[in-house]
């Protein structure tokens, strides 16, 4: 391709470049060779310099829709973000996002670090880096923390598919965990996917089968072949623990990443809807089938040579729609690629300009958003006595007289038939402490009176003694804690408060929540003094332990 003088302009605004004689008018021109163009201009890419790495042979087993190049310092994998397997199948848990290609290529590449560098401190991924992906599969998909930014872990609710995957906000497609049903064309020898510090994650065994030894809290270890590696799991975290590798965390994700581009605005999630298919009818068009309460629905949707989208709507019982969409370009309302739920009232998720690399334009990222309150956008947890995000009175810490705090909620979904609450904390080494169990809440009750003894049954706190553990906050600086009501289809079947733990409440609702709500609220060691005051949670910058090797990563739920 031959430069013209206003391609020659634009490239050397945006790089910086100096010409220099013709010698350096020829190289500027065989550079252009490697020119990808865009709708805002002109970016040089990186061009492949000698052997693939290491990194991109995974990758490789996936071309031509997966496509590698590299330079010095990172390997670039380009993908339009759609696997060869099928989709959505199985989602009983539907926020009523569909599949779309994205434009993972270019600036908006994904990229690894072909040198990672262990950090000095290790973060963990728990309750942290919910605003984005967390590692990229070998077929090109990101993988996302297995937590949805409510803090619920997605395959225990129901929210992905059989492939481990779902769709965003921004009908982008990507993974809660480890795409295990890679190795059917990896192979065990190779990793199904490499986190975003670098690092490669393997399958349940060691490239040879063997069965991996002493993994740390990240699920991750160091061998003679390998070097530092992680390994997927059946169980929570299902993909890592946290970053062995340097890594930059930024509005809730890991800095820089792409961003995926929405045509339509997200919708609410879909209570009772099971997705029953889905299949693509031409090379460019989409069927998704679905079902609620055993009417059958569809969205058939196609993509025009005009760059709009076509959306046909078949709502069954309640009628048909066809909706037409038009690409959103740049800033504005455009949204990024997660949540998976929907922003709280009057937040808005916004591009904002990351760091540029050398030789590139800068590549738009994204704010994260406020955590949504309520699961379903109508079940509403509140208490007069604090608010959402306010300081918790001393009366109900550890500071006080700890005792539980009055509650009231509304706009239970229909067939509620009980109700379950969980108190929990991420502390700063990255572990989640719970602090109030309570379960078999009769479906008539509409709150709970402070110091309440008779509503419901108690489990135990972290600490393992049954009742209400109150925040006694260690330390200094603010912690968040996180009061949790789930409104429930059918009753829990526990039968001994002693066993009634985090874990075991969270695993004996699974499938059975109809909605969730939450109440953030926060204590300073020290205590604080009435509620209401509108202050923010800290975020949870502080790092685990250096030595991670034998700590319980934990498991998660809801």
């Amino acid at each position: 391709m031959q430069l013209n003088a206003h391609h020659l302009d634009s490239w050397v605004t945006e790089t910086g470049y100096q010409l220099s004689g013709e010698a350096a008018l020829a190289e500027l021109e065989e550079a252009a060779n490697h020119l990808d163009s865009d709708t805002d201009g002109w970016s040089l890419v990186a061009v492949p310099q000698g052997p693939a790495p290491k990194q991109a042979a995974s990758f490789a087993m996936f071309s031509p829709k997966v496509t590698t190049r590299w330079d010095q310092n990172f390997l670039f994998i380009e993908s339009n973000g759609l696997p060869a397997h099928n989709m959505m199948v199985g989602i009983t848990a539907w926020q009523q996002q569909v599949p779309l290609p994205q434009k993972y290529s270019s600036d908006n590449a994904w990229r690894i670090p072909l040198h990672p560098v262990p950090a000095k401190e290790p973060q963990m991924v728990k309750g942290r880096f919910f605003g984005g992906a967390i590692a990229i599969a070998a077929n090109g998909i990101p993988i996302f923390n297995p937590q949805n930014n409510r803090g619920e872990v997605s395959y225990e609710i129901g929210e992905l598919d059989q492939w481990g995957g779902h769709c965003g906000r921004a009908d982008d497609y990507h993974y809660h965990m480890a795409p295990l049903h890679l190795q059917k064309v990896l192979g065990q020898d190779k990793p199904v996917a490499h986190a975003l510090d670098g690092y490669p994650i393997y399958g349940l065994t060691e490239p040879n089968g063997a069965v991996p030894k002493d993994l740390d809290a990240l699920r991750g270890h160091s061998t003679p072949e390998l070097g530092y590696h992680y390994h997927a799991s059946e169980k929570y975290p299902y993909v890592i623990g946290g970053f062995h590798g340097e890594v930059t965390e930024r509005d809730g994700q890991v800095d820089p990443q792409p961003r995926a581009q929405p045509v339509r605005e997200a919708s609410q999630p879909l209570r009772g809807a099971k997705i029953t298919g889905f299949e693509s009818t031409s090379a460019s068009s989409y069927k998704l089938s679905y079902a609620v309460d055993n009417d059958q629905r569809a969205i058939a949707y196609k993509i025009n040579p005009d760059a709009t989208y076509t959306f046909d709507y078949d709502n069954g019982r309640d009628g048909k729609k066809q909706e037409i969409y038009t690409e959103r370009k740049g800033g504005g309302k455009g949204q990024p690629s997660r949540p998976d739920g929907p922003p709280e009232k009057g937040s808005r998720e916004r591009p904002r300009a990351g760091p540029p690399e050398k030789g590139a334009r800068p590549t738009e990222f994204k704010e994260r958003p406020d955590q949504p309150r309520s699961s379903s956008g109508t079940f509403l947890l509140t208490s007069h006595v604090m608010e959402d995000k306010s300081a918790m009175p001393t009366e109900f810490t550890g500071d006080g007289a700890g005792i539980t705090p009055p509650l009231e909620w509304k706009g239970a979904p229909a067939g509620t038939q009980g109700y379950a609450l969980l108190m929990d904390h991420t502390d700063p080494q990255g572990m989640m402490k719970w602090y109030w169990t309570l379960y078999d809440i009769p479906a008539s009750a509409a709150s709970l009176a402070k110091d309440d003894h008779q509503t419901g049954k108690m489990g135990t706190g972290f600490k393992g003694k049954i009742g209400y553990e109150p925040p006694h906050s260690k330390g200094p600086g603010a912690k968040t804690y996180v009061i949790t009501l789930y409104a429930l289809s059918a009753p829990l079947a526990l039968n001994d408060p002693k066993l009634v733990n985090r874990e075991t409440l969270l695993a004996a609702m699974k499938g059975k929540v109809l909605a969730s709500s939450s109440l953030r609220v926060v204590h300073t060691s020290g205590g604080e003094s009435g509620g209401g005051a509108d202050r923010p949670p800290p975020r949870p910058d502080a790092a685990p332990p250096q030595n991670l090797k034998g700590v319980d990563a934990g498991s998660s739920g809801h």
